[in-house]
């Protein structure tokens, strides 16, 4: 059975190479009705932490990428580490090291001082017992340094075919500290064959580690597990991807509010083709598709526009019953209305939101895009008051309207567009400049869905009183002379 597995540090957040990564694993093992295993590695103890790990794991979940196996930590496996390297010291394949961290850096310095290149010289492969007893009795404690053989590894790999290192290249590479933890390269190793994985599948960062891997596992006498090296993700400008691109979080672009399946389609597509020019793709199709043969050996660019898009279309293809249970957070946070509140009024708040998704681009623009139905404390867009509000007569207009409200108004869209169209025909002026006026006072926007049917969903007296607050305004700007001319 083929099985798979994804080993953040929990040194840092979960960000967009690693989902990446975590992507591909969990399709290649959905596809192949594998197993995607979760493993914490976590023996940088002081950078490591709690919270990271669970930032680590609400990612995943957001994401979708469910796990079989897990999550396995690193740090309760060192016995196991120690075990290995020991039987590698036992087997004359790996050595102890006395040579402290201050030695070596004098010495790689003295050798750059001389334009040479440096690695590590053996000091310590050929001493004796007693030489061994000496430095243990001054307290130093040996390090494990893996015995790099002669020749040459090579290894197929599923993305880059094959490649090849030669191990005069390789200098002779820690595998247990000083410290007794265990490093990466040994790690990884002991993890992967222990759990089982067939296929490793990671960021392309880690080609220069799999030839020292290799050779730990040869040197163990197990099998080599496939390897496939995922193309790295690039900022726009075709540079690494960094902070200011997008590397940020994945709980960041959840907080924005990006749809899961959305920001999953739009990481499938970062290196890998299902075929054709389909952009939008389900998650059963993606498991369906999916294969390392289609994965990209150029870095793929990271392009934010085309994430806004696609996190658009997502949200306009929602059933609005989903839809208001996912932009029901973002109100509440943002002080809108109760979560209580919501409920109550669910039938309206769809309708509103019905109104106003083709405008947004993350679930965080309904509260931009619907602040004037909760609130009404808004104030003015300044290029409305200048445009709309500035105008010869417009408190005379808005006393017009006002009074039409009073008479009574059918409050529907249609019944408003009637009222107010008929106005506009009566005073002999043109509709909008009844329609941009109402909606800078009901809104305090220039710009929005259709006025009529915003209106429809704003209860008469509180039509009524934003006129009122508007025209009041205006005429503070202007003086009741000038501002209630109505033409």
């Amino acid at each position: 059975m083929i099985r798979v597995r994804i080993a953040p540090s929990p040194t840092g957040y979960l960000h967009v190479g690693t989902a990446r990564t975590a992507l591909y694993n969990w399709l290649f093992a959905r596809h192949n009705n594998g197993k995607f295993i979760l493993r914490i590695e976590d023996t940088d103890v002081e950078r490591s932490s709690e919270e990271m790990v669970q930032v680590i794991l609400d990612g995943l979940k957001w994401l979708g990428l469910d796990w079989d196996e897990g999550p396995y930590f690193q740090s309760v496996r060192l016995q196991t580490y120690r075990e290995y390297a020991e039987k590698l010291v036992a087997e004359g394949k790996a050595y102890f090291c006395y040579c402290t961290p201050e030695e070596l850096d004098e010495r790689r310095q003295k050798a750059m001082a001389q334009g040479k290149s440096w690695k590590y010289d053996r000091r310590c492969l050929n001493l004796s017992a007693e030489e061994r007893r000496q430095r243990e009795a001054m307290g130093i404690k040996p390090a494990v340094r893996f015995l790099v053989p002669e020749g040459k590894t090579t290894f197929y790999d599923l993305v880059h075919n094959e490649l090849t290192k030669d191990h005069q290249d390789i200098e002779d590479f820690v595998v247990l500290r000083s410290n007794g933890l265990p490093t990466y390269n040994f790690a990884v190793v002991v993890d992967d064959h222990t759990m089982g994985i067939t296929h490793v599948i990671r960021g392309d960062d880690h080609i220069p580690n799999t030839p020292k891997q290799i050779l730990v596992y040869e040197a163990l006498g197990w099998d080599v597990p496939k390897f496939a090296h995922l193309p790295l993700i690039l900022a726009e400008d075709k540079s690494k991807l960094s902070k200011r691109h997008g590397a940020v979080a994945i709980t960041e672009y959840r907080d924005e509010g990006y749809l899961p399946e959305a920001f999953v389609n739009f990481l499938a597509l970062l290196g890998w083709s299902p075929g054709g020019d389909r952009e939008i793709i389900t998650q059963e199709e993606m498991i369906e598709l999916f294969t390392l043969e289609r994965v990209n050996k150029r870095g793929a660019v990271f392009d934010t526009k085309k994430l806004a898009w696609m996190n658009s279309e997502y949200i306009k293809m929602l059933d609005l019953e989903d839809l208001f249970n996912r932009v029901l957070p973002f109100f509440v946070r943002e002080g809108l209305i109760t979560e209580e509140q919501a409920r109550k009024k669910k039938d309206w708040i769809i309708k509103i939101l019905e109104l106003v998704r083709e405008r947004a681009v993350v679930l965080k623009d309904f509260v931009d895009l619907t602040y004037y139905f909760f609130r009404d404390d808004f104030e003015y867009e300044e290029k409305g008051i200048k445009k709309h509000f500035s105008k010869e007569g417009v408190a005379g207009r808005l006393s017009a309207l006002i009074e039409i409200m009073d008479g009574g108004v059918e409050p529907t869209a249609e019944g408003y567009e009637q009222a107010w169209r008929a106005l506009a025909e009566r005073l002999g002026i043109k509709a909008g400049l009844l329609i941009h006026p109402t909606r800078l006072a009901l809104t305090g926007r220039t710009v929005g869905p259709s006025l009529f049917h915003l209106m429809e969903l704003i209860p008469p007296e509180e039509i009524k009183n934003r006129l009122t607050r508007a025209r009041e305004y205006v005429i503070r700007m202007h003086g009741e002379h000038k501002g209630g001319a109505i033409v």
